[in-house]
């Protein structure tokens, strides 16, 4: 057999940089979620914050801030993800901006 030395082209993608970039359209959203346990029991998400951060760190300052327990669950797709007892939906909106870790705009608060 004779083989060949074919180059397949590979497909270009004009929008990669600007993903990586702080581009508009490129942004990371940081994702709080609410969710209901039973009763009035309710739990709150934090999903989305940049991997270099230290998440025990945040962690700490938030359960101390707003007098709540807490942990960081690693999910296989979502990557490492705060969770805090109660409602703090806007209140770790808040310190989040505040801390200066990410901006209003990139915030996305879920839940009813």
């Amino acid at each position: 057999m004779v083989e060949l030395d074919i180059q397949i082209p590979t497909a270009f993608d004009p929008f990669a940089d600007a993903i990586e970039s702080d581009a508009p359209g490129g942004k990371e959203y940081v994702h709080i979620r609410i969710q209901q346990r039973n009763g009035k029991k309710s739990l709150t998400t934090v999903q989305g914050l940049k991997k270099d951060y230290s998440y025990e760190k945040i962690l700490k300052d938030l359960k101390k801030e707003f007098c709540c327990n807490g942990n960081v669950v690693q999910d296989k797709e979502l990557g490492k993800i705060i969770q805090l007892q109660g409602d703090q939906r806007k209140k770790v909106s808040q310190f989040l901006v505040q801390a200066g870790l990410v901006r209003k705009d990139q915030i996305k608060i879920h839940g009813f």
